[in-house]
């Protein structure tokens, strides 16, 4: 935290290398976290922006009581959520938590109720491992743009920004079951991904 009242001060100064890198590092997550309520891209583009704008005018009032990506991520919603209801595309969380089918397949289970294929074991780190990381990386990376924007927002708030679970029920206005639900369906898609990755492999 102490990283991110450093680099409040000095956006607070006008450090404009620090807001670019600022920018560069959370931009694209925070767009994919916008199109969860505007399901535009190009509207998310000019919700972020705005969401930038605000960062700047109120950034003295940061103070470090959760991760500054996390601050930034609350501002990005509230903008999403204003503009959707304006644009009238808003659908209820608790809506799309429940439209989505069953949450794992079934035969991903073997008969006696353990998964069907057990997970690789670690091996030895080699530059050929990197290299498969980044692309386990990368397949993630893209069938997180892939959910539904209901499960990319839950996971982006609880798994990439740490918001507590009571704050994400409280700006998605959804219930703690669906909240669980969400991010039941969004982890295992994401797993399914890192599966087929390390399987083609």
């Amino acid at each position: 935290m102490h990283a991110d009242l450093s680099l409040a001060r000095k956006l607070s100064a006008g450090d404009a290398e620090a807001f670019r890198s600022l920018v560069r590092a959370q931009h694209h997550r925070l767009i994919l976290l916008a199109t969860g309520f505007t399901q535009s891209r190009a509207i998310a583009e000019e919700v972020v922006q705005d969401a930038w704008v605000v960062v700047m005018e109120n950034i003295d009032a940061y103070e470090g009581r959760s991760a500054l990506s996390a601050w930034i991520a609350g501002i990005v919603v509230n903008k999403a959520r204003a503009r959707a209801r304006k644009e009238q595309r808003m659908i209820s969380f608790e809506a799309m938590a429940d439209a989505d089918g069953p949450a794992i397949a079934p035969e991903k289970f073997a008969a006696d109720g353990h998964w069907a294929d057990g997970m690789p074991a670690w091996e030895v780190v080699t530059p050929e491992r990197l290299l498969g990381a980044r692309q386990l990386l990368r397949k993630v990376a893209e069938a997180l743009e892939g959910l539904p924007p209901a499960q990319r927002v839950a996971v982006l708030l609880r798994d990439v920004e740490g918001l507590e679970p009571a704050e994400i029920c409280r700006q998605l206005d959804i219930s703690e079951v669906n909240l669980r639900v969400l991010l039941h369906r969004a982890r295992n898609r994401l797993r399914e991904a890192a599966d087929e990755d390390l399987r083609i492999k």
